[in-house]
């Protein structure tokens, strides 16, 4: 135990001395280096989770995050290889609509594929601790769509990002600084609509943003089937997930967003893994479909959702387009918020025109006070860039550091247009629409991570990663495979 925590005090110092250098011996460099809410340990509680799960604390992570269910799954790499599900955070506050992000300004959360470097990592946000999204990526960029600090951050406060609790985020922060200093060079944040199932995309079947979500689907199916981090390329305004080489080429694959796609292909044991996913989802999505599965209702007087637990503990508040599940579902687990709403919150509100009114009778009794009506703030966010940032720039990986600057405002009012039929699943340019609101959905959200529908590749193994952290021993661990670098699985995104 003692010696596993010198190794990382040693580790530590060796980071932090390099900063120096690197740096020319900034104190403000230090300063933020030591940052008390940045350098918070991870929870012994979740340490003891990833101990029985096989991980280790400084293995690669994984983020996903769903708009409709208001969750964000943090995913980390067990001693097999493979991503298991580490543990779900309900959403406090998002806001915009079900669909990809536009343009700037327009309270749209983004959807897509995104790389978080060191860079992003901001230990200064205004709104406790923060990490850019990295949007615009190339693929919106090719779109000529436009936006900048979009985050996941802390207070509860949402415009165009992903707002957790504060105490939410310190963990969620802890697991990346931790996968950084494992060696990991970015972590995936994958962004979805709502959970890619037959149900969802049954219901959905109308919205004109389907084009786009059948294609950001084959990354969702590429991680679903491998529980590998699926390579992320872009060409001719699409995404492309795990292209290779073809066999016997030896020139390296380059990738443009807005150009012509290089010729190559998925490697067999994904592409007929994918390909069986898919025609199973699909003939169910058609026997729901002919069984007269309603297309969502749309609530056009909503902004954005919250997640449940949240939205029991605030008078007159609604979960807004996040999709309630049947009661007792969850509800145990979330007995408690997840953390301290502040009295600031601008919670979804449910009015006379809604389609679907919700109650809090579903929710298990908190013990949490229950806050005073919410009122209107204008926060102003610090765009200083910290150690992470700097010492980021500096060995040439990441770009700007940036927080969210939030304005809580009356939620927009979406126009009602009619529904478009949907289009082949090549198409890229999706058109951004009013979302549409989705009745309960009848599964639980998954707990654990299924084993994948066929062998997964092989990865190239990397040494353990020095340090236990929180004082928890790993001896005899088993080498970690290494997820790969940045500027392999996010070459276009540089």
């Amino acid at each position: 135990m003692k010696h596993r925590s010198l190794v990382r005090a040693l580790l530590t110092s060796v980071v932090l001395a390099t900063g120096v250098v690197l740096a020319g011996c900034n104190g403000e460099d230090m300063s933020l280096a030591s940052n008390a809410k940045a350098n918070q340990p991870v929870p012994p509680k979740l340490v003891a989770e990833m101990t029985e799960k096989d991980m280790d604390l400084q293995s690669p992570m994984l983020v996903r995050v769903f708009k409709q269910e208001a969750e964000l799954e943090v995913w980390k790499q067990n001693r097999s290889g493979q991503f298991a599900l580490l543990k779900t955070y309900p959403i406090c506050r998002w806001s915009g609509d079900l669909g990809p992000k536009v343009k700037e300004g327009d309270r749209q959360a983004p959807e897509g594929f995104y790389a978080i470097t060191p860079a992003q990592m901001n230990p200064r946000s205004a709104y406790y601790l923060s990490f850019n999204t990295g949007f615009p990526n190339a693929f919106d960029k090719s779109l000529g769509r436009t936006g900048s600090q979009l985050m996941v951050h802390g207070d509860c406060s949402s415009r165009g990002c992903f707002a957790m609790t504060d105490e939410q985020i310190a963990e969620i922060y802890s697991l990346g600084r931790e996968s950084f200093f494992g060696g990991q060079r970015s972590f995936q944040f994958a962004a979805f609509p709502f959970k890619m199932t037959p149900v969802n995309m049954a219901k959905h079947r109308n919205n004109p943003n389907m084009p786009f979500w059948k294609m950001i689907k084959q990354g969702y199916d590429h991680f679903e089937v491998t529980r590998q981090e699926p390579k992320v390329e872009f060409c001719e305004n699409k995404y492309v997930f795990d292209p290779a080489a073809p066999a016997g080429s030896t020139k390296p694959l380059v990738f443009n967003a807005s150009a012509k796609c290089p010729v190559y292909q998925v490697p067999a044991e994904i592409a007929d893994a994918v390909s069986a996913k898919q025609a199973q989802d699909d003939a169910k999505v058609a026997e729901l479909v002919a069984k007269g599965t309603p297309v969502a209702q749309r609530r056009p007087d909503i902004d954005g959702g919250m997640n449940r637990v949240f939205a029991a503990k605030l008078p007159d508040a609604s979960t807004g387009l996040s999709d309630p599940e049947p009661s007792g579902v969850q509800t145990a687990a979330y007995s408690r918020a997840p953390g301290t709403i502040p009295p600031h919150v601008n919670p979804p509100k449910a009015t006379a025109a809604t389609t679907t009114s919700y109650s809090a009778s579903l929710f298990a009794a908190s013990e949490e006070p229950v806050v005073a009506a919410p009122s209107t703030r204008v926060a102003s966010a610090s765009s200083d860039g910290g150690f992470f940032s700097n010492l980021a720039k500096k060995v040439g990986i990441g770009g700007s550091d940036t927080t969210a600057t939030t304005t809580t405002a009356a939620p927009a009012t979406a126009v009602p247009t009619p529904a478009a039929k949907p289009k082949a699943p090549t198409a890229a340019k999706a058109a951004p629409a009013p979302a549409v609101a989705a009745k309960p959905a009848p599964a639980p959200v998954v707990a654990t991570a299924r084993p994948p529908l066929k062998p997964t590749l092989s990865a190239e193994p990397s040494a353990p990663a020095s340090g236990g952290g929180a004082g928890i021993a790993l001896s005899g661990a088993a080498p970690v495979v290494s997820a790969n670098s940045f500027s392999d699985r996010f070459s276009a995104t540089r």
